[in-house]
């Protein structure tokens, strides 16, 4: 019987030390990954958290789904990078201490866009960056230096600064057929004996190869 990758494993190349899986690494109860999911970093991808989640003070959280593909520097600004802008100045006076901080009050009710949720199987390109509340939904790519301000819909690809849909993979009537089957859901062992359905098939062939479909 074919045996599926182990997704318990903190480097699934070995020979490759600059690729982890997140869902072993990740310690934060803030962030949620799901199996598979990866990030690629040639320095240090094991900072994951510390360096590629920023501003993340909660109580919003970020929840990556499975099989998602992080190249390197991809960056999720968190709410806790929020400052005032309805007064004539945006620094943060209370945060730097004395008697600054009596005035805390004013960093209080600051806008919040709840939390940052990426779909399953999402590819994110060399450099990007998403910001807070943005959902991410399935099948998406997220160009090179793409900057995330706003959703992106199942299956688009969107580039730029700020970033905008390019194109969308399939049509809508593919798109809600690939959202049925989905096959990031199916038990490991049996995306293991159809990896090359999964990869270059077509989506009646991945129909076919559903669970429960002979």
């Amino acid at each position: 019987m074919p045996v599926p990758a182990d997704p318990t494993v903190l480097h699934p190349m070995p020979e490759q030390p600059r690729v982890v899986l997140l869902k072993p690494l990740v310690k934060s109860p803030l962030i949620e990954v799901g199996e598979y999911s990866y990030y690629d970093d040639p320095d240090d991808p094991t900072a994951f958290e510390t360096r590629n989640v920023l501003y993340h003070y909660g109580p919003e959280k970020l929840i990556i789904g499975r099989f998602c593909a992080l190249g390197t520097g991809v960056r999720f600004i968190m709410n806790g990078a929020n400052h005032r802008m309805d007064g004539p100045s945006t620094f943060p006076f209370p945060t730097m201490g004395g008697s600054w901080a009596e005035h805390f009050d004013l960093l209080t009710g600051l806008p919040n866009r709840g939390d940052t949720v990426v779909g399953n199987d999402v590819w994110f390109g060399h450099g990007t960056t998403v910001m807070p509340g943005v959902r991410i939904g399935h099948g998406a790519i997220i160009a090179t230096g793409a900057v995330v301000t706003t959703d992106v819909p199942d299956y688009g690809i969107v580039g730029g600064n700020p970033a905008r849909l390019i194109r969308s993979r399939y049509d809508d009537e593919d798109i809600a057929r690939l959202l049925a089957v989905a096959w990031w859901d199916w038990p490991a062992e049996h995306i293991t004996a159809h990896v090359r359905t999964i990869m270059s098939g077509s989506i009646a062939d991945l129909e076919a190869a559903a669970p429960g479909i002979s």
